[in-house]
């Protein structure tokens, strides 16, 4: 569901939340684990990450650059609200530097 809702929501990334569930059906549920790999938008980067812990090109490139607007759009909207803004930061920086830090995966 969080990965889900990372798609819409500003700052909430969608992939962690995705390899996550991965993981966690692999123990609990082998029917949602299958269905996961086969779904043909997610299965691919699962199963990628799960081979070689390394994500798309395409899709670090689009989840930085996302994730960036999100943070200037969020600053922008909160301006003149001084230490909202600082909190933003520091949620976005780390998860930021985490995503820029990963092994992309060669073509």
């Amino acid at each position: 569901m969080l990965g889900a809702a990372g798609v819409v929501l500003p700052l909430l990334p969608t992939t962690p939340f995705v390899l996550l569930a991965a993981a966690c059906f692999a123990r609990s549920s082998p029917r949602l684990e299958a269905w996961l790999l086969d779904h043909p938008r997610l299965g691919p980067a699962i199963r990628l990450w799960r081979q070689q812990r390394a994500l798309p090109a395409r899709a670090k490139r689009w989840a930085l650059l996302l994730m960036s607007a999100s943070f200037a759009w969020s600053a922008w909207m909160l301006r003149d609200h001084g230490w909202p803004v600082l909190l933003v930061f520091a949620l976005w920086l780390p998860l930021f530097i985490w995503m820029a830090r990963l092994p992309t995966a060669p073509r």
